[in-house]
């Protein structure tokens, strides 16, 4: 039976990805060490989302180890490497501001992880195809240099900008930009991905994703933004909306949505490529949109408050151009628009 290695198995997209194929045939090998619970705290813990997979998913194997322990990934990869025919690389730290309280733990994390990761890939399985889940971050605050237009509840580009139509593309520079410690660990990450299908001709991929959810998050206030929003309008917890006058527009991919891009990537691989993946002209809102929305769903007031200071290096607004991919895979579809998205996220939620 075939193997898929899955970092973070226990978060948003690595449990759907073990899912999704699961589905498919593979035996799945989850590594997980809930890193995330010491990230964020208690509330942010995936255990209980390993547990789920364990209990669920008959060819599940769980590994409790850091994807920076290298001898630990050299004993996962050498038990399995004979059967190995997908990496899917989806572990990580996630939030800019707490990327700034510990740099060498964002880091090593998201940079000196992968790195063990794309090793342990060329040594032992190098026809397997890499994935990795990169982050629009990486274009840093680039931007919010676009022409951008302010209406009643969101920004939007200037119609004569070449993004307007489609959103922003992969030809937008990654140079000259404030990234936050969060943003260059992952670019770091995602160069190196690169290279390795490059230099080294191996199947990698990077998926560039906006915001990526789903019921499956352990949302937070540091991360996961449309999952904490719901889960405010559901317990009553207040919510803080950071700076440009709640207007800051965000695109939304459901987690099954960009795993079943994973899918079709992996069926027809390419070396070094890059895609931009999120909710697109499809699927996306500003904060005052995705507000009222949530509370329409949820038939309650969200207890909102405002703080001017936006954090360091974040969008006023992202909209992902995913034609690139659409073109080379042409089968791959939206299953999910954002009214699915939240209704989806509402419905999983435990309801006090």
């Amino acid at each position: 039976m075939p193997i898929v290695i899955i970092t973070g198995a226990g978060g948003l997209i690595g449990a759907e990805t073990a899912r999704f194929f699961h589905d498919k045939g593979f035996t799945v090998v989850g590594i997980d060490n809930d890193m995330r619970q010491y990230f964020f705290g208690a509330e942010a813990s995936t255990r209980w989302s390993q547990k789920r997979l364990q209990e669920q998913l008959p060819n599940y194997r769980h590994v409790d180890a850091d994807i920076r322990d290298e001898a630990a990934m050299a004993r996962v990869f050498g038990e399995y490497q004979k059967d190995i025919r997908l990496v899917v690389h989806t572990a990580a730290q996630p939030s800019h501001d707490w990327a700034a309280k510990e740099p060498r733990t964002d880091f090593t994390v998201n940079a000196n992880g992968t790195l063990n990761l794309l090793e342990m890939t060329r040594a032992h399985c190098p026809e397997a195809v890499f994935i990795f889940t990169s982050t629009n971050k990486v274009y840093g605050d680039t931007p919010n240099q676009l022409p951008l237009i302010e209406l009643e509840k969101r920004w939007e580009v200037d119609p004569g900008h070449v993004f307007a139509q489609f959103g922003i593309s992969e030809i937008m520079s990654i140079d000259h930009s404030k990234h936050s410690l969060f943003g260059a660990s992952k670019l770091a990450a995602d160069i190196l991905v690169q290279e390795y299908g490059r230099y080294f001709g191996m199947k990698t991929v990077c998926f560039r994703g906006g915001c990526l959810t789903g019921p499956g998050h352990s949302g937070t206030q540091l991360h996961g933004f449309l999952s904490y929003l719901m889960k405010c309008a559901v317990t009553g917890a207040p919510y803080t909306v950071f700076g440009y006058k709640g207007k800051q527009v965000r695109d939304n991919i459901h987690s099954f949505d960009l795993v079943n891009m994973f899918w079709h990537f992996s069926q027809n691989p390419r070396s070094g490529e890059v895609y931009n993946a999120g909710g697109s002209r499809h699927s996306n809102c500003s904060m005052q949109e995705a507000v009222a929305m949530c509370e329409a769903i949820a038939g309650k007031k969200i207890n909102v408050t405002y703080q001017e200071t936006n954090r360091i290096g974040d969008h006023i607004w992202w909209v992902s151009d995913v034609r690139k991919f659409q073109n080379h895979y042409p089968d791959w579809q939206y299953n999910f628009d954002l009214q699915g998205i939240l209704t989806d996220i509402f419905q999983g939620m435990p309801k006090p």
